[in-house]
């Protein structure tokens, strides 16, 4: 490592001056920091974005199934989804293209609901026990 502080006649050291530094060392240094925030800030959005998507399962059905088929899947005016026979699959595809053999809502695809909105939701009916 290079000494680039200097000493005065007097024998006070003087500090180095970074200024001095060349350019590409600076440049190297914000280079790195630049690409170490990046890494941190995708980091940091990956990791939010995860339990995000098992959250909009649950608010999904929330907003659109628990007025018939209860909060926590009991049952009111439409069937309890507790311990659902039907697959995930099953469900994600009765959501997205309807049954003619079930009743209305379910006779014809849910308005509302993307595909990956159903398959979360599906996913969401599969947890409650």
């Amino acid at each position: 490592m290079v000494n680039r502080s200097t000493t005065h006649l007097t024998g006070t050291r003087i500090a180095p001056d970074y200024r001095a530094l060349p350019i590409r060392s600076r440049g190297d240094l914000t280079q790195f920091r630049n690409g170490l925030v990046l890494v941190l800030l995708f980091a940091v959005a990956a990791s939010l974005t995860i339990p995000a998507f098992a959250q909009d399962g649950a608010a999904t059905y929330k907003a659109k199934c628990a007025g018939c088929h209860g909060p926590e899947g009991q049952g009111k005016v439409g069937p309890a989804l507790k311990g659902i026979s039907l697959t995930a699959e099953q469900i994600t595809d009765l959501l997205r293209e309807g049954n003619d053999a079930k009743k209305p809502p379910h006779k014809k695809a849910l308005s509302g609901v993307s595909a990956d909105d159903a398959k979360a939701v599906a996913d969401f009916v599969k947890t409650l026990k």
